[in-house]
């Protein structure tokens, strides 16, 4: 089962379904993610089975990023050993602070998107024009409710500019978060229905001119830090009202000096979880 946002082949309208492989099931009196995830993990799970509203071929529904309403996008960094090396190695003048958050208590977690910017499966990530070295970063994503807890899995697409934060780590904002930069979806796995998430294969392709030009594989087992912990850090000091997605770090980064290209084509598969799939455009993309 995945619970999804789609476009309503009836109405046109957004709707918000559960899907469990042959039809979406609308969920009746139920309108974004975000109302969903002001219920408890327990009463989320209650909805979902009892999802009663209009049905509809899975086929035959657009799919839209599971992010709404007043849904935030976080991430955490350097959670993986790959992670540390790759920041290590393309930092400039501070490869230090990278090496100390990977075993500090207190994770680096950051602000990647607010719903509105986030980007689904079958849209478009964006490279900045003054970066010359762009990637992307499969990356677990949790979802949270508004008391913190787990109730969900979907893929992220934490797509950065390593040139820019490369020069010093105070630019990651400017490496991070920007317009196209944030991919989600297809979908949210309910985390009821995944039996270990510390055991999930990642996969990485980027394509371009319709041949592989880079591909990877890890696993979340990689994984430094408890997904709990990650969650708890979040919530220590804030609130959302209508829930959040918490990427968890990546451990595919291609080696220097790779970079994407404009017209490349970006696939992110996470067992049991689902696959993210984009195109790349250099610049702001247009509406």
């Amino acid at each position: 089962m995945h619970i999804v946002r789609f476009v309503s082949p009836l109405t046109g309208v957004d709707a918000v379904g559960v899907d469990d492989g042959a039809d979406v099931v609308e969920l009746s009196g139920v309108t974004t993610i975000g109302e969903l995830l002001r219920s408890s993990s327990g009463e989320l799970r209650e909805r979902c089975a009892a999802a009663d509203g209009t049905r509809h071929p899975s086929g035959s529904v657009r799919r839209l990023a599971p992010v709404d309403g007043l849904m935030e996008v976080w991430a955490a960094g350097v959670t993986y050993r790959r992670s540390r090396e790759a920041r290590v190695l393309e930092s400039e003048r501070a490869a230090d602070v990278y090496e100390l958050v990977y075993d500090a208590e207190r994770p680096e977690l950051f602000f990647k998107s607010v719903a509105w910017k986030v980007t689904g499966d079958g849209g478009r990530i964006a490279v900045r024009a003054d970066s010359e070295i762009d990637v992307p970063e499969p990356e677990l994503g949790l979802v949270l409710n508004t008391a913190g807890e787990i109730v969900g899995y979907t893929v992220v697409d934490d797509v950065s500019s390593r040139t820019i934060e490369g020069v010093n780590p105070l630019y990651l904002p400017q490496a991070k978060i920007y317009l196209g930069a944030c991919a989600v979806g297809p979908a949210i796995r309910p985390a009821w229905e995944v039996s270990d998430p510390y055991a999930l294969d990642i996969t990485l392709t980027i394509a371009r001119g319709g041949e592989t030009v880079w591909d990877g594989k890890s696993s979340t087992s990689e994984l430094h830090r408890r997904l709990d912990e990650l969650a708890g850090y979040l919530f220590r000091a804030d609130v959302f009202p209508d829930g959040a997605v918490l990427a968890t770090g990546t451990s595919l980064v291609p080696d220097l000096p790779f970079t994407l290209q404009d017209g490349d084509t970006v696939t992110i598969g996470i067992a049991e979880v689902g696959t993210l799939t984009t195109t790349v455009v250099r610049g702001v993309p247009s509406s």
